[in-house]
């Protein structure tokens, strides 16, 4: 019987037939990369799938090994599925490259026998004087090292939107979610998404195609992250609505923006902004398209090309984590694909401290013939 082979092991994809010790190193290494890469585990080196006994317990077993055995954190920065293949159960394991570079495997440290980068289609050590360099790099200005500017955080709104998702935020659920800095104080994550704070997402109208009259502008925040979020889809999905007038009597509704590539550029812009300036998303719609906006350019190393091919790259994995949690979105490599399926990649439009995501109108916007 001839079997279906995947891909032939390269730079972004590695087989490895069950879960070994070697399983942490090939997750560091792509972590350590700029663009990520998968790891299907129940393929041999061929690339053919031989499958896997005990799978759900497989998939535990990693999620455990990976949180408890790779630092800095990456909770965030993969996704385990599973996946059939010519009726081979497998597990697809899908790294992203992490943004607090060196990663490396606890028990050996920053060495040579923690630290690995992907070269080809095999994981090699990196010597101490890259790792040096990698760590000097890192940026340490991010949301989970500085300080929430707040004290007396509430978290009510959170724990009632993990409750509606079937899910119950335990005691430890600042430890667990990252909330909290290295001394132990809340951070920056935990501000963002506390009940009160002064983050705002804008979602401005304007009567034209350019910013010369604006006729609405509401601001959705000072709650949490997740519940402005959850505020603007809703504004959004009553603005992408449309009536169409068929003929003298008969009328039907139509979206203005694809539905599925609009909630993706609007969750990306929260996911992707850098929340360590004082700028949240802005959402801005006009007669021919709606513009959405994050702060923050594309994070060093990351060329356009790059972004554009879906590199998992995350910014904010800490809020990513908590998005997942509640089904904010699915796959964290899923966002910038479904916009370019609709759009392709002339929507995107790239700045040093900015990324705009442009979606043409299928009607005029502010046209009465359209509008409800």
């Amino acid at each position: 019987m001839e079997y279906k082979v995947i891909h032939i092991e390269n730079l972004h994809t590695e087989y490895v037939q069950k879960v070994t010790p070697e399983l942490e190193k090939e997750v560091v290494a792509f972590l350590n990369s700029n663009k990520g890469g998968i790891i299907y585990i129940g393929v041999d080196k061929n690339g053919v799938p031989t499958g896997l006994k005990h799978i759900e317990k497989g998939l535990l077993l990693i999620k455990d090994r990976l949180v408890d055995n790779v630092l800095p954190s990456c909770l965030g920065l993969f996704d385990v599925l599973i996946e059939e293949i010519d009726g081979n159960k497998i597990i697809k394991l899908i790294v992203a490259g992490g943004y607090e570079k060196p990663y490396y495997i606890k028990k050996h440290g920053l060495s040579e026998q923690g630290v690995f980068i992907r070269i080809g289609n095999i994981s090699e050590p990196l010597s101490n004087h890259q790792i040096d360099r990698l760590s000097f790099r890192r940026n340490r200005k991010s949301i989970v090292n500085m300080k929430s500017p707040k004290l007396g955080l509430r978290f009510e709104q959170l724990h009632s939107y993990y409750n509606a998702a079937g899910k119950t935020l335990s005691d430890q659920f600042a430890h667990d979610l990252s909330l909290k800095d290295e001394d132990g104080d809340f951070n920056q994550v935990a501000y963002l998404l506390n009940d009160v704070n002064n983050i705002s997402i804008q979602v401005a109208r304007y009567n034209g195609v350019n910013r010369y009259n604006l006729i609405e502008n509401n601001e959705y925040g000072y709650v949490s992250l997740i519940q402005a979020t959850y505020q603007v889809l809703e504004k959004l999905n009553l603005e992408n609505k449309a009536i169409i007038q068929t003929s003298a009597k008969a009328r039907k509704e139509q979206d203005l923006w694809d539905p599925i590539a609009l909630r993706a550029a609007v969750i990306n812009a929260v996911l992707f902004n850098d929340y360590t300036r004082d700028a949240p998303p802005k959402i801005e719609i006009f007669n021919d398209r709606i513009e959405v906006a994050s702060c923050g350019g594309l994070p060093q190393g990351l060329s356009k090309e790059e972004f554009l091919h879906g590199f998992p790259v995350v910014r904010n994995k800490e809020l990513l984590r908590v998005f997942k949690d509640l089904k904010l979105i699915e796959q964290f490599e899923s966002r910038i694909p479904r916009i370019l399926k609709t759009y392709g990649k002339e929507c995107f439009c790239f700045f040093d401290n900015f990324l705009r995501v442009v979606l043409p109108s299928k009607k005029e916007v502010q046209d009465e013939k359209y509008r409800l």
